[in-house]
């Protein structure tokens, strides 16, 4: 996944999370995504 931009990486997740995939795809992203701080994202996202 590194080699995904943050806003693909972004996205990516919005998405995951519309077509309710599996619940260990999403949390792979998640971790990700705290690894780069994107982690505000995330939990702005939740709360949407």
């Amino acid at each position: 996944m590194d080699k995904l931009s943050d806003e693909l990486l972004i996205e990516s997740y919005k998405k995951a999370n519309e077509l309710c995939l599996s619940h260990e795809f999403i949390q792979l992203i998640e971790e990700e995504m705290n690894k780069r701080s994107l982690m505000d994202y995330i939990q702005f996202a939740k709360q949407i």
